[in-house]
Protein backbone atom coordinates (compact mmCIF):
# COMPACT_ATOMS: atom_id res chain seq x y z
CA UNK A 1 0.00 0.00 0.00
CA UNK A 2 1.75 3.13 -1.26
CA UNK A 3 -1.18 5.54 -1.13
CA UNK A 4 -4.21 5.81 1.14
CA UNK A 5 -7.34 7.68 0.05
CA UNK A 6 -9.52 8.58 3.04
CA UNK A 7 -13.16 9.42 2.36
CA UNK A 8 -14.26 12.03 4.87
CA UNK A 9 -12.03 14.84 6.15
CA UNK A 10 -13.80 15.60 9.42
CA UNK A 11 -12.54 14.92 12.92
CA UNK A 12 -12.81 11.16 12.57
CA UNK A 13 -10.95 11.27 9.26
CA UNK A 14 -8.06 13.20 10.78
CA UNK A 15 -7.71 10.60 13.55
CA UNK A 16 -7.74 7.83 10.94
CA UNK A 17 -4.98 9.64 9.05
CA UNK A 18 -2.98 9.96 12.25
CA UNK A 19 -3.31 6.21 12.86
CA UNK A 20 -2.19 5.55 9.28
CA UNK A 21 0.98 7.60 9.68
CA UNK A 22 2.00 5.43 12.64
CA UNK A 23 0.77 2.09 11.30
CA UNK A 24 2.19 2.56 7.78
CA UNK A 25 5.10 5.03 7.90
CA UNK A 26 5.86 7.02 4.73
CA UNK A 27 2.48 6.29 3.16
CA UNK A 28 0.98 9.03 1.01
CA UNK A 29 -2.36 10.19 2.45
CA UNK A 30 -5.01 12.03 0.44
CA UNK A 31 -8.56 12.99 1.39
CA UNK A 32 -11.82 13.10 -0.51
CA UNK A 33 -14.53 15.26 1.01
CA UNK A 34 -17.68 16.97 -0.25
CA UNK A 35 -16.44 20.32 1.07
CA UNK A 36 -13.96 20.34 -1.81
CA UNK A 37 -12.99 22.68 -3.49
CA UNK A 38 -13.83 25.16 -0.70
CA UNK A 39 -11.68 23.06 1.63
CA UNK A 40 -8.38 21.80 0.30
CA UNK A 41 -6.59 20.58 3.44
CA UNK A 42 -7.28 18.54 6.55
CA UNK A 43 -4.46 19.46 8.89
CA UNK A 44 -1.49 19.12 6.50
CA UNK A 45 -3.02 16.41 4.28
CA UNK A 46 -4.48 17.54 0.95
CA UNK A 47 -8.15 17.21 0.01
CA UNK A 48 -8.06 16.35 -3.68
CA UNK A 49 -11.71 15.87 -4.62
CA UNK A 50 -15.26 15.04 -3.57
CA UNK A 51 -16.38 11.60 -2.42
CA UNK A 52 -17.71 10.65 -5.84
CA UNK A 53 -14.25 11.17 -7.34
CA UNK A 54 -12.88 7.98 -5.77
CA UNK A 55 -13.06 6.05 -9.06
CA UNK A 56 -10.27 8.08 -10.66
CA UNK A 57 -7.85 6.99 -7.93
CA UNK A 58 -8.39 3.23 -8.22
CA UNK A 59 -5.16 1.41 -9.04
CA UNK A 60 -3.08 -1.47 -7.70
CA UNK A 61 -1.03 0.64 -5.26
CA UNK A 62 -3.91 2.66 -3.78
CA UNK A 63 -6.13 1.62 -0.88
CA UNK A 64 -9.26 3.32 0.42
CA UNK A 65 -10.70 3.83 3.87
CA UNK A 66 -14.11 5.36 4.57
CA UNK A 67 -13.81 7.67 7.59
CA UNK A 68 -17.45 8.73 7.89
CA UNK A 69 -18.83 8.48 11.40
CA UNK A 70 -22.42 7.73 10.36
CA UNK A 71 -22.52 3.96 10.14
CA UNK A 72 -25.07 3.72 7.33
CA UNK A 73 -23.17 6.16 5.11
CA UNK A 74 -19.86 4.47 5.84
CA UNK A 75 -21.39 1.13 4.89
CA UNK A 76 -22.83 2.55 1.64
CA UNK A 77 -19.55 4.11 0.51
CA UNK A 78 -17.55 1.02 1.41
CA UNK A 79 -19.94 -1.06 -0.71
CA UNK A 80 -19.61 1.35 -3.65
CA UNK A 81 -15.82 1.20 -3.56
CA UNK A 82 -15.82 -2.58 -3.37
CA UNK A 83 -18.23 -2.81 -6.31
CA UNK A 84 -15.80 -0.71 -8.36
CA UNK A 85 -12.95 -3.09 -7.42
CA UNK A 86 -11.23 -0.59 -5.15
CA UNK A 87 -8.87 -2.01 -2.52
CA UNK A 88 -9.91 -1.37 1.09
CA UNK A 89 -7.30 -0.69 3.75
CA UNK A 90 -7.35 -2.13 7.27
CA UNK A 91 -5.53 -0.03 9.87
CA UNK A 92 -4.38 -1.17 13.31
CA UNK A 93 -2.56 1.23 15.63
CA UNK A 94 0.66 -0.32 16.98
CA UNK A 95 -0.47 0.18 20.58
CA UNK A 96 -3.59 -1.94 20.03
CA UNK A 97 -3.52 -5.56 21.21
CA UNK A 98 -5.01 -7.76 18.49
CA UNK A 99 -4.99 -11.54 18.70
CA UNK A 100 -3.47 -13.33 15.73
CA UNK A 101 -6.50 -15.62 16.02
CA UNK A 102 -9.01 -12.84 15.44
CA UNK A 103 -10.39 -11.78 12.05
CA UNK A 104 -10.49 -8.11 11.05
CA UNK A 105 -12.60 -7.18 8.03
CA UNK A 106 -11.44 -4.81 5.26
CA UNK A 107 -11.95 -1.12 5.89
CA UNK A 108 -11.86 -1.55 9.68
CA UNK A 109 -9.77 0.75 11.89
CA UNK A 110 -8.48 -0.28 15.32
CA UNK A 111 -7.52 2.77 17.37
CA UNK A 112 -4.84 3.21 20.07
CA UNK A 113 -4.98 1.00 23.17
CA UNK A 114 -7.89 -1.09 21.86
CA UNK A 115 -7.98 -4.85 22.53
CA UNK A 116 -9.39 -7.55 20.25
CA UNK A 117 -9.11 -11.03 21.70
CA UNK A 118 -8.92 -14.55 20.34
CA UNK A 119 -11.76 -15.77 18.15
CA UNK A 120 -13.31 -12.34 17.62
CA UNK A 121 -14.60 -11.73 14.08
CA UNK A 122 -15.11 -8.14 12.90
CA UNK A 123 -16.95 -7.29 9.71
CA UNK A 124 -15.97 -4.72 7.12
CA UNK A 125 -15.82 -1.02 7.88
CA UNK A 126 -15.89 -1.26 11.68
CA UNK A 127 -14.51 1.36 14.05
CA UNK A 128 -12.89 0.00 17.21
CA UNK A 129 -12.24 3.26 18.97
CA UNK A 130 -9.66 4.32 21.54
CA UNK A 131 -9.36 1.98 24.52
CA UNK A 132 -12.28 -0.25 23.48
CA UNK A 133 -12.25 -3.97 24.30
CA UNK A 134 -13.77 -6.67 22.10
CA UNK A 135 -13.42 -9.92 23.99
CA UNK A 136 -13.05 -13.52 22.83
CA UNK A 137 -15.44 -15.05 20.29
CA UNK A 138 -17.44 -11.88 19.62
CA UNK A 139 -19.09 -11.43 16.22
CA UNK A 140 -19.44 -7.91 14.84
CA UNK A 141 -21.28 -7.18 11.61
CA UNK A 142 -20.40 -4.56 9.01
CA UNK A 143 -19.91 -0.87 9.89
CA UNK A 144 -20.22 -1.35 13.65
CA UNK A 145 -18.84 1.44 15.85
CA UNK A 146 -17.44 0.43 19.24
CA UNK A 147 -16.89 3.82 20.87
CA UNK A 148 -14.02 4.79 23.22
CA UNK A 149 -13.63 2.81 26.45
CA UNK A 150 -16.42 0.34 25.69
CA UNK A 151 -16.13 -3.15 27.14
CA UNK A 152 -17.73 -5.90 25.03
CA UNK A 153 -17.51 -9.16 26.96
CA UNK A 154 -17.04 -12.60 25.44
CA UNK A 155 -19.32 -14.24 22.86
CA UNK A 156 -21.37 -11.10 22.16
CA UNK A 157 -23.00 -10.73 18.73
CA UNK A 158 -23.53 -7.22 17.30
CA UNK A 159 -25.42 -6.64 14.05
CA UNK A 160 -24.59 -4.40 11.11
CA UNK A 161 -24.30 -0.63 11.65
CA UNK A 162 -24.81 -0.76 15.42
CA UNK A 163 -23.22 1.87 17.67
CA UNK A 164 -22.12 1.02 21.21
CA UNK A 165 -21.76 4.36 23.00
CA UNK A 166 -18.81 5.74 24.95
CA UNK A 167 -18.01 3.87 28.15
CA UNK A 168 -20.74 1.25 27.78
CA UNK A 169 -20.45 -2.33 29.01
CA UNK A 170 -21.98 -5.37 27.30
CA UNK A 171 -22.58 -8.58 29.24
CA UNK A 172 -21.21 -11.92 27.93
CA UNK A 173 -23.33 -13.69 25.34
CA UNK A 174 -25.71 -10.79 24.63
CA UNK A 175 -27.12 -10.36 21.12
CA UNK A 176 -27.44 -6.78 19.82
CA UNK A 177 -29.30 -6.38 16.54
CA UNK A 178 -28.57 -4.30 13.45
CA UNK A 179 -28.90 -0.49 13.49
CA UNK A 180 -29.03 -0.39 17.29
CA UNK A 181 -27.79 2.65 19.20
CA UNK A 182 -26.58 2.06 22.76
CA UNK A 183 -26.23 5.30 24.70
CA UNK A 184 -23.07 6.39 26.49
CA UNK A 185 -22.43 4.70 29.82
CA UNK A 186 -25.10 2.04 29.37
CA UNK A 187 -24.96 -1.45 30.81
CA UNK A 188 -26.34 -3.99 28.33
CA UNK A 189 -27.43 -7.11 30.19
CA UNK A 190 -30.20 -8.39 27.89
CA UNK A 191 -30.57 -8.89 24.13
CA UNK A 192 -31.45 -5.74 22.15
CA UNK A 193 -33.60 -6.15 18.98
CA UNK A 194 -32.66 -4.47 15.70
CA UNK A 195 -33.43 -0.79 15.20
CA UNK A 196 -33.69 0.04 18.91
CA UNK A 197 -32.14 2.94 20.83
CA UNK A 198 -31.34 1.89 24.39
CA UNK A 199 -29.56 3.55 27.27
CA UNK A 200 -29.32 3.49 31.04
CA UNK A 201 -28.30 0.98 33.69
CA UNK A 202 -29.53 -1.52 32.76
CA UNK A 203 -30.00 -0.44 29.14
CA UNK A 204 -33.69 -0.13 28.21
CA UNK A 205 -35.56 0.45 24.96
CA UNK A 206 -36.33 4.17 24.86
CA UNK A 207 -39.21 3.80 22.40
CA UNK A 208 -41.35 1.86 24.85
Amino acid sequence: MDRLIILGAGGHGSVVADVATVAVPDIEILFLDDRYPQSRKSWHWPIVGALVDFKQFIDSSTHFLVAIGANSLRHQWQTRIREESGHMATLIHPSAVVSRYSTIGPGTVVFPAAVINIGAVLGEGCIINTGAIVEHDCRLGAAVHICPNVGVAGSVTIGDRATIGVGSAVRPGVHIGSDVIIGAGASVVHDIPSGITAFGVPAKNQSE
